[in-house]
């Protein structure tokens, strides 16, 4: 099994392709904070309900100083229509490899209708200006899951 982060890790560096070509590292982001969040699969009806709730939130995460960062193993051109389709404004990343995914504990051993499986944990990390991990959540919602972080957060 992976080791899962905790608060006050330091969260794994990363550079991923993002779905609109360029690339993206969490290290250009330091001095910012920062919301990454792993998802099993683009335009799945949990998954698009969570990205359209990190959407309808952007400006106001935005406004708190936070970014937000969605990673799953699609391809950045599935990104990209997963972006144009829900009309997404939010950054997604392409982890085809799961090696980031496994770096923050979002792969591995899961139960899925009653059985043991490998896969995607559902998972959402916020990540300090310092680069460290200040929440460390596994196994969300994904319906109702922004809203809980945002009060987390004290956003709301």
């Amino acid at each position: 099994m992976t080791d899962r982060l905790s608060p006050g890790d330091v969260a794994p560096d990363f550079t991923l392709p993002a779905d609109t070509g360029e690339e993206v590292s969490l290290a250009d982001l330091r001095g910012r904070k920062v919301i990454v969040y792993f998802y099993p699969a683009a335009m799945t009806p949990g998954c698009t309900k969570q990205a359209c709730d990190f959407t309808d939130s952007l400006e106001s995460l935005r406004s708190a100083g936070y970014e937000v960062l969605g990673i799953s193993k699609d391809k950045a051109a599935k990104l990209a229509t997963f972006r144009e389709r829900d009309a997404l404004t939010l950054t997604l990343l392409s982890d085809e490899s799961l090696d980031v995914h496994r770096a923050y504990g979002a792969h591995g051993a899961k139960k899925l209708y009653g059985k043991e499986v490998e896969g995607v944990i559902r998972s959402t990390f916020v990540i300090g200006e310092d680069g460290t991990v200040e929440v460390a959540q596994y196994n969300v919602k994904a319906t109702g899951h922004v809203g809980k972080l945002r009060r987390d957060l004290g956003l709301d």
